[in-house]
């Protein structure tokens, strides 16, 4: 497990190893939830990138056969 320093500007450097695990990129944005006594970075991805990703999926859904009032 990885520990990094917060600096006096209150930034981090994120490891390399994360870095390259997770495809971060210079400049890239990132969602900071604070969550319990926790802080979760989550790397925004374009929509594109999400493409395919449910490939397979069953997308079939059982309809109510009773009509409503």
């Amino acid at each position: 497990m990885d520990q990094v320093t917060v600096s006096p500007k209150f930034q981090v450097v994120i490891p390399q190893a994360v870095r390259k695990m997770l495809g971060i990129k210079p400049g890239q944005k990132m969602r900071v939830i604070a969550y319990d006594d926790k802080v979760i970075l989550i790397p925004v991805r374009p929509i594109q990138a999400a493409r395919g990703s449910l490939k397979g999926i069953n997308t079939h859904i059982e309809r109510e056969t009773e009509e409503r009032v």
